[in-house]
């Protein structure tokens, strides 16, 4: 009888997604550099706000989430109505691929794109469909050659992850006007605040029916345990999302920490600030070690390592010395170890263990 309940086709097909490591054993102090999250952590206006929402947790949250939608057209000069909140980006990104893919259909994203990506398109029953980049950035011609009369999104991560890299608006909106006429074009901005002045695709939306933006709390905003994201585009997308989505999908204490952390600009501004120059620091800090990577517009730096053994020697050898950071064999580059950015004395230390690593003390 067991045997006769089966899953949708593909299912079994997916990779169980695995999330940076927490924990060393044996280990005390240890540096978590594997998840990207915000060393400065969320600001204190957001952990009173959580708070004071715990007061009234036996009451049922918000269903239109009005205040927080309210807060993102304020800060981000935005239509609040064509605002959508989900349970982090990434629960945006799987009720899109629910509401507009399915069997028969594909779904289209960069070969070092998010390792969600390929996840959402299988769940969905819809075909992902892998395209090459150009030296670790996202490449248009690339991915307007493999759209056909079945694709039905393209998903580019913009700063991209694990790479760092991203591409101009001139590109974006070369993308979004080459499409076929039933694929939408979806900005996944999940990095788009640690880049001064990026409107993170916002004119696009505004501009075209075909364009689709997601953001997150997690990441600069330092709300990763809120789980709260957002996204923008075209108000027929909006009805479509908010008729697939859960009544109250996101909590009152998430809903009013992410309002007072967008709220509280200066400190977002202050984690931008350090994200960058200690993100520069760092890069040309293993740089000297001979461990390159390429310019990073996000909280990460991608190292590249003479190949996977070596990335995988340095990986132990960080492991070794309470850090732990991401290896990336899964996203196609087994070469490479994902860094990212922690405070000051946090960078020092992970320089000071790769020059270790690498017999330069």
């Amino acid at each position: 009888m067991a045997d006769s309940i089966q899953p949708q086709p593909g299912i079994m097909d997916i990779a169980l997604y695995k999330g940076g490591a927490s924990h060393l054993e044996g280990k005390h102090n240890v540096l978590k550099l594997s998840s990207n999250e915000n060393p400065l952590g969320p600001s204190d206006a957001a952990k009173e706000a959580a708070l004071r929402a715990s007061h009234d947790l036996h009451r049922y949250p918000s269903t239109d989430h009005a205040a927080l939608r309210s807060a993102i057209s304020e800060i981000w000069h935005v239509d609040p109505a064509r605002v959508f909140c989900g349970v982090g980006s990434g629960d945006v990104l799987k009720l899109l691929s629910e509401a507009y893919a399915g069997p028969g259909d594909e779904v289209v994203f960069t070969e070092h794109g998010f390792a969600m990506y390929p996840i959402y398109a299988r769940a969905c029953g819809a075909t992902p469909v892998v395209v090459p980049e150009n030296e670790r950035v996202v490449d248009v011609d690339n991915i307007l050659a493999a759209c056909t009369p079945k694709t039905k999104l393209v998903f580019i991560a913009n700063p991209a992850n694990p790479t760092g890299t991203m591409i101009g608006s001139a590109e974006v909106k070369r993308l979004a006007m080459g499409l076929p006429p039933q694929a939408m074009l979806v900005l996944d901005g999940a990095y788009a605040e640690f880049v001064d002045g990026f409107d993170a695709g916002k004119a696009l939306v505004e501009a075209r029916d075909n364009v689709f933006m997601s953001r997150t709390f997690s990441k600069i905003y330092g709300l990763g345990g809120m789980r709260v994201g957002w996204g923008y585009g075209p108000q027929a997308v909006i009805d479509v999302l908010n008729r697939i989505r859960g009544p109250f999908n996101l909590s009152a204490p998430a809903l009013a920490a992410a309002e007072a952390a967008l709220r509280d600009t200066a400190h977002t501004e202050k984690c931008r600030v350090e994200n960058a120059k200690w993100r520069d620091w760092l890069a040309n800090a293993l740089a000297e070690l001979g461990v390159p990577s390429d310019t990073s517009t996000a909280n990460f730096i991608l190292a590249r390592f003479a190949d996977e053994a070596e990335a995988d020697a340095c990986d132990s050898h960080l492991r070794s010395e309470g850090i732990i950071v991401r290896k990336v064999a899964g996203y196609g580059l087994p070469h490479c170890l994902r860094i990212t950015v922690g405070d000051e004395s946090g960078c020092r230390r992970v320089a000071h263990a790769v020059a270790q690593f690498k017999g330069a003390l």
